[in-house]
């Protein structure tokens, strides 16, 4: 059916306008296709373009600055993609046929309840239970923990030096324009000897700035006028406290990744891996001729390369996890910028407010990761994924810590990111609401942290993890386990933490069979779209331990969750086998309760495999501070001795089941996990593990039949291992996953794609393939599939008048007709041109509804058609349809008037560049009626 639009907010090329508007074609009226009209579209949104350039737009209120969560249309519950960002910072554009792909729907869900989200929060409209008034608990700040046997935030006795170079700019895949090589280096003088290297890796960030003004970009390189944003110069604090204790620091820059990685289908983490490597490569080069290296290098003492700690902030804090992998498990070497041997040893990463968008954290390596309680950006806090994602994978020696700050925003982790503090403009990432105060996240409440408190506390963490992972300073352990204890350097922020790995035994959940009974205890779901299976309901405010990876139904991520109104109900969690606690000093639970909640008691009692049991104390759980806002259902980690187990005679070896007991009088609880702790810090030796990269296959449609085809992956390392393997089939809603074993010599995994054989003219399709470690493997590129293209000829659109000479109060009417059927919508656009002689149609000439309908304006005054800006008939001929017809009401008046003209003239799009090409034009002529 063919009707009018303006050009520049109305993609008709996928748009079928509603069945039965009294505008619409006489033609077939379709069903609702694969999109909304865009009358009908939320505010905010609107299509644009025509052909393969045709696009779903949404343009904020406001500018969304630059950050490191991805920007991501939904359709409800389903991903559509993640879209581009204008230049204006408020625009962004997604290709609808990509669109499409993702989200495996067509008709009227296709495009239906669109939504924003970034980082788990929507930029589109507020958040839930955010209105005035709304009831909340009250917020509480938590006592401070009792301080650590140490304080590694105090600072060292060396004093430092600092400077910075630059070295040629390095071509890295997928990037078009080489990324600068440039650092600045903090390192400690008077010192003898190698010393261990720590390199920080700033995240994704505004690259440009214009000085003098509030103006900022995402470009590379700068443009005359304007400066780059130093954001590798903001951890010169934190560099200076671990030169200050003897190590040698170096920040690196990555504005250039920061500028071309928008469109990356990993958002740059290979790149951001190959840019550390690049820079560890002339550290090691340097350790070994000084006289080859930089002054500021050679100033400083010589790096000791076996002991290298990475330090990430974001985007950066996956890009360091994927530098310890590709170190550890190399790359394939046509996806990777670093070519050259691996001289240097990681032996821990610290991961500030980190994206980790492939859920693929390093088992083999220790990690710290930092929670920022106020994350405004990485709002889901996915960063949790590197601490519990580990789990299961590898030998388990290696701890995983998150270390949650209470009133923390994303950004003040770096001075460059920080108001009073940057050169260029910098932001609370936070924000606030206009509409009502946040409890807990601005600025001025008890709980949220000054720059220079967060940025204290964030110098004094890192320098703990040095302290454990780098020097094997097992005394400063209990401030990053659990173990509930501060480093009073970082006071007075609220500092919470929990670990697995390390020298905990084999825990309960998540992976294996697990039973749950009583006390209205369930297994629950991390990740589904099934009310009735997941653990959380999407109004509440989110769990960083449910943040959503792509699949919209995750298999394997797993709690427990048990809610009672009277005490006394036991929950029973009982393995598929027994558990081993033998040789624990504890058993250790991490559990949540709702924010802001007090006061919740359990009894925590273990069963042996002969029936004996013993009740081995009472936990106390209090929620974190939150508010709708805020991820902010994250466990607590509690213990409680095991001494009562042996005195009970029970086998601790052969544990049957762990039972929870509410001893409150009402509440809600939700168990991660369990297992037995022990102190102490082991040596951590990486396992060979296979290494796993999906990649995307690309066949032809073929014109019949159906074919199974082979998903490239690569396999490499040693061993064999477990993944599961997701697959979304083209044009479909239902994703279904498997185990698959992987093994090196393997050469791919069969997924099979039926192809309906057909000559009509389509739209490429994609099978979306997606993996995850289940055990004993990494997993590198974790993304791809098969994309089957479309080898039949496009229908060209012929356009001829149906009755183009008519009487006012008649249509004019023109019909389009396709040169053969398509499988899917097609159309052409009719722009609306000046006459050069004779009289236009006006606006005053037609019917004044259809107007408004199609450009929003009013008839008067009354003016010419052409000079309503964009306005244009847009066809589209439905799928399996070869016509269908436009018209242009008029109305009839009993002025005596001349004859009036519309001048129309035929466009296309260039599928290639989006250039229009001028078509053949048409008249049509309204006579008077008098």
């Amino acid at each position: 059916m063919l009707r009018a639009r303006r050009i520049w907010v109305t993609a008709a090329a996928v748009l079928a306008v509603v069945a039965g508007s009294p505008y619409g074609a006489q033609a077939q009226q379709p069903t609702r296709s694969a999109a909304a009209a865009d009358e009908q579209l939320p505010s905010g949104w609107t299509f644009t373009g025509a052909g393969e350039q045709r696009q779903l737009v949404w343009r904020s209120d406001s500018p969304v600055p630059m950050g490191d969560a991805r920007v991501e249309f939904y359709a409800g519950d389903r991903l559509l993609g993640r879209p581009l960002a204008a230049k204006d910072g408020r625009t962004f554009r997604l290709p609808v046929e990509d669109a499409l792909k993702a989200g495996g729907l067509r008709g009227a869900r296709a495009f239906g309840d669109l939504q924003v989200h970034a980082g788990g929060r929507r930029l589109d409209a507020a958040a839930p239970g955010t209105a005035a008034g709304a009831r909340r608990a009250p917020v509480t700040l938590p006592a401070l923990e009792p301080a650590g046997a140490v304080d590694p935030g105090k600072p060292g006795s060396y004093r430092t030096v600092s400077g910075e170079y630059t070295l040629n700019s390095v071509k890295l895949p997928e990037m078009r324009v080489p990324v600068e090589m440039k650092a600045v280096v903090v390192a400690p003088t008077g010192t003898t000897g190698r010393r261990p290297l720590a390199l920080f890796l700033h995240g994704r960030h505004s690259t440009c700035y214009k000085p003098g003004t509030d103006e900022i970009s995402g470009e590379w390189p700068c443009p005359a006028g304007e400066k780059q944003i130093p954001s590798y110069r903001g951890y010169l604090r934190d560099q200076k406290l671990l030169a200050s204790q003897g190590y040698v620091t170096v920040s690196i820059s990555a504005n250039g990744i920061n500028a071309q990685d928008g469109a990356l289908e990993d958002a740059g983490a290979k790149a951001r891996s190959s840019l550390v490597r690049q820079h560890l490569a002339h550290w090691a080069q340097w350790a070994a001729n000084r006289t080859s290296a930089p002054a500021i290098v050679r100033g400083a003492p010589p790096a000791d390369l076996s002991r290298v700690l990475l330090v990430g902030h974001s985007r950066g804090g996956e890009g360091v996890n994927r530098a310890a992998m590709d170190s550890l498990y190399r790359p394939p070497a046509d996806q990777d910028g670093y070519h050259g041997p691996v001289r240097w040893n990681i032996r821990g990463t610290v991961l500030i407010g980190p994206t980790i968008f492939g859920q693929n954290p390093v088992a083999d390596v220790p990690s710290m990761t930092i929670l920022p309680g106020c994350d405004g950006d990485v709002s889901d806090l996915q960063g949790e994924v590197a601490v519990d994602g580990t789990r299961g994978i590898s030998r388990g020696t290696a701890l995983h810590s998150a270390v949650y700050v209470i009133g923390a925003n994303h950004n003040y982790f770096n001075t460059e990111w920080t108001p009073g503090q940057a050169q260029a403009p910098a932001d609370d990432d936070f924000g606030s609401d206009p509409d009502e105060r946040d409890p807990v996240c601005d600025v001025g409440t008890r709980t949220r942290l000054t720059p220079d408190q967060q940025h204290r506390a964030g110098s004094s963490y890192i320098a703990a993890a040095a302290r454990l992972f780098v020097a094997g300073d097992d005394r400063v352990r209990p401030l990053l386990d659990g173990s509930g204890r501060r480093a009073p350097s970082a006071d007075p922020a609220r500092v919470l933490t929990h670990a697995v790995g390390g020298n905990r035994s084999a825990g309960i959940l998540p992976d294996g069979a697990v039973t749950v009974q009583g006390g209205g205890g369930r297994l629950c779901s991390a990740v589904d779209d099934r009310p009735s299976v997941r653990c959380l309901a999407p109004e509440a405010a989110q769990s960083p331990h449910f943040a959503s990876w792509m699949p919209p139904r995750e298999v394997g991520r797993r709690a427990i969750t048990f809610k009672w109104s009277q005490p006394g109900g036991a929950v029973r969690v009982t393995p598929g086998r027994p558990v081993s606690l033998g040789g624990a000093k504890a058993l250790a639970l991490r559990v949540f309760v709702p924010p802001n909640t007090t006061g919740t008691q359990l009894d925590v009692s273990v069963t042996d495999t002969a029936g004996k049991h013993a009740t081995l104390g009472r936990v106390r759980v209090d929620g974190l501070p939150g508010s709708p806002r805020t991820a902010s259902y994250w466990a607590r980690e509690v213990r409680v001795p095991l001494s009562a187990a042996a005195r009970a005679g029970l086998d601790l070896r052969k544990v049957r089941s762990v039972e929870l007991t509410p001893r409150s009088r009402a509440g809600q609880a939700w168990l991660i996990d369990t297992w037995g702790w022990r102190p102490g810090t082991p040596a951590v030796r990486a396992a060979a593990l296979p290494r796993v990269d999906i990649g995307r296959l690309t066949v032809k449609e073929g014109d019949s039949g159906s074919r199974t085809y082979r998903v490239p992956v690569r396999l490499a390392g040693r061993g064999s291992g477990t993944v599961r393997v997701y697959v979304l089939p083209a044009g479909t809603e239902t994703m279904t996953s498997r185990l698959v074993t992987v093994r090196p010599g393997h050469q791919g995994i069969d997924v099979p794609v039926t192809v309906k054989g057909d000559t009509l003219y389509d739209y490429e399709s994609w099978m979306y393939v997606m993996v995850k470690a289940v055990r004993g493997t990494v997993i590198g590129s974790y993304t791809g599939g098969v994309t089957v293209t479309n080898d039949d000829p496009k229908p060209k659109v012929t356009v001829t008048p149906v009755a183009d000479r008519v009487t006012e109060g008649q249509r004019l009417t023109w019909r389009g007709t396709l040169s053969a059927p398509s499988r899917t919508e097609m159309n052409t656009i009719l722009e609306i041109l000046p006459v050069t002689g004779g009289t236009e149609l006006s606006t005053t000439d037609v019917d004044p509804a259809w107007l408004m309908e199609v450009s929003g304006e009013s008839p008067l005054p009354s003016r010419p058609l052409s000079s309503i800006d964009g306005l244009a008939l847009w066809g589209t001929v439905p799928p399996g349809s070869l016509s269908a017809e436009v018209s242009v009401p008029t109305v009839a008046d009993t002025v005596a008037e001349p004859a009036r003209t519309l001048r129309l003239r035929q466009i296309e799009y260039d599928d290639e560049t989006g250039d229009p090409i001028p078509g053949p034009e048409f008249t049509g002529t309204v006579l008077d009626a008098s």
